[in-house]
């Protein structure tokens, strides 16, 4: 056991990601159900996704205006705050730690401390996740759940037709922000000390 070790997460926040990861996960799987429904295999029966796809979108709504709420009201919402001088350098850092320096036994360039949660490369990512990519997936999944507000067709082309392909697009880039921040987080000596963190709220060096 670690002798250092900070209390980051609250529990509103570990309670809250608790269901984000769940909704998300949800979410994927009814949504490949969905886009392959003609399979004779999908993850989930076209008649069972798209009703849970549904429900999970609402509660990844509700969840959502949740965290924008409250991290709004509390401290938390200082980690997420971009500092854009010297950004690049930064982000260039810690991207050759990832890539070379981790395996060479290297200190982090950018260790978690009670100011500062997130590396350059996370905070990045999460604020591109939670403030672009998961508000626009919500709004054009709110959109096809009220078909008649889309508008009916865009340079000859369906309006439901792009904004699904749009939804479909802003899905697989939260797919992909899932894997690697599965990934990233068993980046350490030990790698299940994050995911063990985020249920005792303790992050531990």
């Amino acid at each position: 056991m670690s002798d250092h070790k900070l209390y980051l997460y609250p529990k509103w926040l570990r309670v809250w990601h608790g269901i984000n990861a769940l909704s998300i996960i949800m979410l994927i799987a009814t949504g490949i159900s969905m886009q392959y429904s003609n399979i004779n295999y999908p993850i989930i029966n076209f008649k069972y996704a798209v009703p849970f796809h549904n429900l999970f979108g609402v509660i990844t709504l509700i969840n959502y205006l949740a965290f924008i709420v409250i991290n709004s009201v509390t401290g938390n919402r200082k980690a997420y705050k971009l500092h854009f001088k010297g950004l690049i350098n930064r982000l260039i850092k810690q991207s050759q730690y990832y890539l070379s320096g981790y395996f060479k036994g290297e200190p982090k360039p950018f260790p978690v401390s009670k100011t500062e949660k997130f590396n350059p490369l996370q905070k990045v990512a999460y604020v591109t996740a939670m403030y672009l990519l998961v508000p626009l997936v919500i709004l054009t999944g709110l959109a096809l759940l009220f078909p008649e507000v889309i508008i009916e067709r865009f340079l000859k082309t369906s309006g439901i037709r792009l904004t699904a392909i749009f939804h479909a697009s802003l899905g697989f880039l939260i797919s992909l922000f899932l894997f690697i921040h599965l990934y990233v987080a068993s980046v350490g000596k030990h790698p299940f000390r994050n995911y063990r963190s985020i249920i005792t709220g303790y992050h531990e060096d």
